[in-house]
Formats: structure tokens, sequence, C-alpha cells
């Protein structure tokens, strides 16, 4: 009958063999990887999927995605300008606490 150490050793053992073999799988597909992008002349940003130049999102409508919002906000006194998208600028919360309204601030 096999006890609980010998059953251990083997499980480390076989942990240790597990790890190497993945190590070892992980080198062969980078090498694999790399050989195939040098085969056919691939670079890292050919492998990200982005679309780069003018080709426009066909999820967007045809504009390019990540493309800026026009500011409908205007900080007067230091020209700060907000689009009203994402978190409120410091400078516009602390202005509404203080008592003023957001179309104060409309451009």
């Amino acid at each position: 009958m096999v006890n609980l150490t010998e059953l251990l050793n083997q499980k480390a053992e076989l942990e240790k063999q597990i790890a190497e073999v993945q190590r070892q799988e992980r080198t062969d597909a980078l090498t694999q990887i790399r050989n195939l992008m040098n085969q056919y002349g691939l670079s890292l940003s050919d492998l990200s999927g982005r679309q780069t130049g003018s080709r426009a999102s066909s999820k967007s409508g045809g504009s390019l995605a990540g493309s800026k919002v026009a500011a409908k906000y205007r900080n007067p006194v230091t020209g700060d300008t907000w689009s009203g998208r994402g978190l409120k600028p410091k400078w516009l919360s602390a202005a509404l606490a203080s008592g003023k309204s957001l179309s104060d601030f409309a451009i």
C-alpha cells in the first residue's frame, strides 16, 4: 500500500514534469510563431488586428473609432473644456457644489 508521503512526492514530481513540458511547448510555439512571421513578413502590429491608416470602423458608421467629441462645457477662468462624457472634471464638480448650474458652463 502506498502512503501519503509517497503520493505527495509523486505529485510534486508530476507537477515539475508538467511545468517543464509547458515551458517547452511555449518555447516551441514562440519559435513557430516567429518563423511564420518571418516567412510571411508579418509584424506585431499585423497581429493586433487593429485597422490602421484611413480605414474606417464598420461598427461606428464609417467614422474612426476613438475620435474626439466636441466640447459642450468650458471653464471661463482656465478655458478647460469637457465634452459631457465620462466623469465630470474636478473644476466642474466644485462649481456645481458651490451652487452654479451646468448651463452656466455651456458653450
